[in-house]
């Protein structure tokens, strides 16, 4: 079989995996600042976020969530994609992620690659360096600006993949066997460097040393959050006193250096100036932002959750939180939420709920998407730049 058809075999293949349980990776931190009034007017519902992300690939030409589908057909991946498969009926979390990559309801696995295109093609030519005129240029988008789009998906896919390792220390009898462990170790590592080979090759195939600088210190970035993550996700650490500021730089580093940085090479790409790449590189940073704290928000918010779902302690409601309430009752709550050692999230998401730090998280949301729009006015009016509009308005309410 090759990936192709074990591609379409995917999700029935990989239906009866059960959930992950202890990965070396834990989901990143949450900050604010000042919060302004929102500009938003929909709604980040499965089938209205489905319509946009819909819209905007009909705008940049063809679909992303096929974006990298060179690189997956190549014979090296269909292997490694044979090894996943025997990964069905372990606990392993690399089936939750190759699960995820084939049926993305949310269409939110391919929205950096999107994103650049969009903003490509809103940006358009340089008006005033002509040197990229002969480059190639499909719907308003040059190639190499394409192959950036891709290289990012790259990049963030491989980080996927990568956090799947699983914390070998930390296992239970019901995770199940080593063995199956360790196998599946190999290959979400064997797996992420493919990526990230691919995406290092097309990087050098783009020519310019600058984009290579930019798209490697967002790499470094993206090692360093996750490594401040991973500092924070034990429970001996989970009443630390994480500021505001410091979950707003290791959220940056994690979660916003990659499509901010990628949205910056686009605009060097087509030889635009300091400002134009300043404005792009606002944009993505604060637009991942506000998905990023959507995210966080949504366990707190949803009306049918179930009493054993956990949250990230370091979320952006729990770090607000945590802020307003003060470290001493925090710990408090903490040791109230407790029973025989092991944590009772329901018991601790109504305290966190009864406090101010949910609708402080939804404020800090909104403001990370009224700057991202703030940086979009720069950009002249065009389908692409409603389509970025559109995703942040959809990020940003919670109504």
């Amino acid at each position: 079989m090759n990936l192709r058809q074990l591609l379409l075999h995917l999700p029935r293949y990989l239906g009866a995996s059960g959930s992950p349980r202890r990965l070396w990776w834990s989901p990143s931190l949450d900050t604010i600042s000042s919060v302004g009034s929102w500009r938003g007017q929909s709604s980040k519902s499965p089938a209205h976020w489905n319509q946009v992300v819909s819209e905007a690939e009909k705008i940049v030409g063809y679909p992303t969530s096929f974006m990298s589908l060179r690189c997956l057909l190549s014979d090296e991946l269909s292997n490694i994609a044979m090894q996943v498969r025997k990964l069905v009926g372990t606990q392993h979390p690399l089936l939750i992620t190759a699960r995820g990559l084939v049926h993305d309801s949310w269409n939110s696995l391919q929205l950096r690659g999107l994103v650049v295109l969009l903003i490509s093609k809103a940006a358009g030519p340089s008006s005033v360096n002509t040197s990229c005129q002969n480059y190639d240029m499909v719907s308003g988008i040059y190639s190499c600006q394409r192959s950036l789009a891709e290289i990012t998906e790259l990049i963030h896919t491989a980080l996927l993949v990568h956090r799947g390792i699983v914390n070998l220390n930390e296992l239970q009898s019901s995770d199940g066997p080593l063995k199956d462990m360790k196998f599946g170790n190999k290959i979400a590592i064997l797996s992420g460097d493919f990526l990230l080979a691919n995406a290092c090759n097309g990087l050098a195939l783009l020519q310019n040393t600058k984009v290579v600088e930019l798209l490697a210190s967002a790499l470094m970035d993206l090692v360093q959050g996750v490594y401040h993550e991973n500092s924070t996700s034990k429970e001996s650490y989970i009443t630390d006193d994480i500021g505001i500021s410091t979950w707003k730089e290791q959220t940056f580093l994690s979660h916003g250096a990659l499509l901010a940085k990628s949205c910056q090479a686009a605009m060097e790409l087509a030889k635009h100036d300091a400002e134009v790449q300043d404005m792009a590189f606002q944009y993505g940073k604060h637009m991942a932002m506000s998905h990023k704290i959507n995210s966080d928000v949504q366990p707190f918010i949803k009306e049918k959750t179930s009493d054993s779902m956990t949250f990230n302690l370091n979320s952006a409601p729990v770090v607000l939180h945590q802020e307003f309430l003060g470290r001493d009752l925090w710990i408090k709550q903490i040791g109230e939420a407790q029973e025989k050692g092991r944590l009772d999230y329901a018991k601790l998401r109504e305290r966190i709920k009864a406090g101010k730090g949910v609708t402080s998280a939804i404020d800090l949301c909104r403001y990370h998407g009224n700057k991202a729009l703030e940086a979009l006015e720069s950009f002249p009016p065009s389908e692409a730049r409603s389509a970025l509009e559109n995703i942040v308005f959809a990020v940003t309410r919670f109504s």
